[in-house]
């Protein structure tokens, strides 16, 4: 494994320690009502953060077997992260759940993201149809994108 991917895979594993007991002490007023720029609460974010999680785990195993670029469904354009978010109705999910799942589908991720093989490394995926990703640089954005919607809430719940 690259030693820059230990950086992604230790940056989430401490997230999610650091984490996971924050969310679980929680208020329901804070996580179900408070919103964001993106009209968001913070249960809508996290489960935005399980939906990114679940995609990117599909995406980089598809990007090992798969004929590269991959044409893969970007669940992030059109606002379609919003679409995802309503259908699986987070607002009103179980806390609890969402905590858990979130927990443990950043932690399968890591285990994903250590059995990259090295000559998958530069294969790509289609995430536009100008713009095209390596799932090195999947795998490196990604605990930024984590780290950013975490902010987010840190910034929900401090308001």
């Amino acid at each position: 494994m690259k030693q820059e991917f230990e950086i992604v895979t230790n940056g989430i594993i401490s997230l999610v320690v650091e984490w996971e007991n924050k969310l679980r002490m929680l208020q329901d007023e804070v996580i179900s009502e408070r919103r964001n720029s993106q009209d968001r609460t913070i249960k809508q974010i996290l489960g935005h953060l399980i939906d990114s999680a679940s995609n990117n785990t599909h995406r980089y195993i598809h990007l090992q077997y798969q004929n590269s670029p991959l044409n893969f469904p970007n669940y992030a354009t059109n606002g379609n992260n919003d679409r995802w978010i309503a259908i699986q109705n987070y607002q009103q999910e179980s806390w609890e759940n969402m905590i858990q799942l979130w927990k443990y589908i950043n932690l399968h991720l890591v285990h994903v993201i250590q059995n990259i093989k090295d000559d998958k490394l530069e294969n790509l995926w289609m995430a536009s149809d100008e713009t095209e990703v390596s799932l090195k640089d999947q795998v490196l954005y990604y605990l930024k994108h984590l780290q950013l919607h975490l902010k987010e809430i840190d910034e929900l719940i401090n308001s």
